[in-house]
């Protein structure tokens, strides 16, 4: 369809010619700041986000402070792509004009000569699915592979003439601002729910003070740090690592790893409804439930919390671990800076509300009461929050094969 009614009659009669990036930019300059004096917006590698290509945030930076290695200086129009992990591939339009701005060393600035191609062309280009695939299979190195300033420029891109250019770009801005607009709207619909769940979670998680007890953690259960040992691709038991456990404090199915059982490990076996917590890290304090039915064993950042389930019901905790009753708690207790540790000390001083302290059978029955109800908010939610997220990830898909299309017709029109 796009071929036929409107690449045919865009490119009708015209010549696309194809270059490399490296023929139709300009040299960029490296900034040293001995030779400088006053404050730059700095662009570090995670600074532009994967989701728009649009800067998050810049760092303000002055000369005198700065670090002797040079740095490249970037003016408006510039379009800059991340060649390094672990932020490779994001890229960027530089929209506005800066009184300085400058960019990390892991970043390719590609400024376009005027009187060639229009910047937004070569953006919209090296977004495009032949890049992509371009740079990972030119990247070089293991840990942290990389493709060169000098590669990225070897890359060919069609050149057709002004007016098509400015034709598509308007077309292909149109339709990702639409995308944007769509994927906001649901991302907003999304966080909209997860606060209602929260917000009943939470409510229902508080009692009157005459029916609840606030029991510290270290008085109604024991804590076990995982076993130390390095994962492999087979074994007698799924390995779970502080990893395996995603923000919503499931059990990630994926990208799972395994060890054998042994006598030194089988204390560390796994039963259903077992608590594990991370106890370091950027994402201490996360708290699955195991419901699994196949053999695990727990690894060494985690923390398995063995609670007296004569008094508080497995399920129970976990759901008041994911509440803000529980975050608050969390983040007062937590130690370290750079590295937060939310050790057993520290979670033995959690209060968690137990109704009805006085009679065990009332209480527990409440408990398994607020489970069921929090059970079906929490499936309700995470029906809709995957329902969300693939009309996302639908409505990417589109505006990727829609670019994808157009810049392939170009190809062809070549071709033939």
């Amino acid at each position: 369809m796009i071929k036929s009614y409107f690449m045919e009659n865009l490119l009708d009669g015209v010549e696309v010619e194809w270059k490399a990036l490296g023929d139709i930019t300009l040299p960029t300059s490296n900034i040293r700041w001995k030779d400088t004096k006053g404050t730059y917006r700095y662009i570090d590698l995670t600074s532009v986000s994967r989701e728009n290509n649009k800067i998050i945030e810049t760092t303000e930076i002055s000369a005198e402070n700065a670090p002797s290695r040079a740095r490249k200086l970037v003016v408006k129009d510039d379009v800059i792509f991340a060649t390094t992990r672990p932020t490779q591939q994001r890229l960027c339009l530089i929209t506005e004009e800066f009184s300085g701005e400058v960019a990390s060393t892991g970043y390719c600035i590609l400024r376009a000569k005027k009187d060639e191609v229009l910047p937004e062309w070569i953006y919209y280009c090296i977004t495009s699915s032949d890049f992509k695939n371009y740079v990972e299979e030119n990247q070089s190195g293991s840990a942290y592979p990389a493709i060169s300033d000098a590669k990225v420029k070897e890359f060919k891109i069609p050149i057709p003439s002004f007016k098509v250019q400015k034709e598509i770009v308007y077309i292909l801005d149109t339709f990702s601002e639409l995308t944007s607009e769509l994927t906001l709207e649901l991302t907003l619909e999304l966080t909209a729910r997860k606060k209602q769940y929260n917000y009943y979670r939470d409510k229902l998680l508080t009692f009157e003070e005459d029916n609840v007890e606030k029991k510290r953690l270290g008085d109604v259960g024991e804590f076990i740090y995982g076993y130390a040992a390095k994962a492999k691709d087979h074994g007698d038991a799924r390995f779970i690592r502080i990893t395996d456990i995603n923000m919503n404090g499931k059990l990630i199915p994926t990208d799972a790893k395994f060890i054998d059982i042994s006598k030194e490990n089988e204390r560390f076996i796994l039963k259903k409804n077992d608590l594990l917590m991370a106890r370091t890290g950027a994402t201490f304090g996360k708290t699955m439930i195991f419901e699994e039915d196949y053999p695990a064993i727990f690894a060494g950042f985690l923390i398995k919390l063995s609670l007296d389930n004569k008094i508080i019901n497995p399920k129970y905790y976990w759901h008041f671990s994911q509440s803000e009753l529980f975050w608050e708690q969390a983040n007062k207790l937590v130690s370290g800076g750079g590295q937060p540790q939310f050790n057993a000390n520290a979670i033995k001083k959690v209060k968690i509300p137990i109704p009805y302290p006085d009679n065990p059978d009332k209480s527990l029955m409440e408990q398994a009461r607020i489970v069921s109800i929090l059970d079906k908010f929490d499936t309700l939610i995470f029906s809709i929050t995957e329902g969300l997220r693939r009309e996302i990830e639908l409505h990417q898909k589109q505006y990727e094969c829609y670019r994808d299309m157009v810049l392939s017709s170009l190809k062809k029109e070549v071709e033939e």
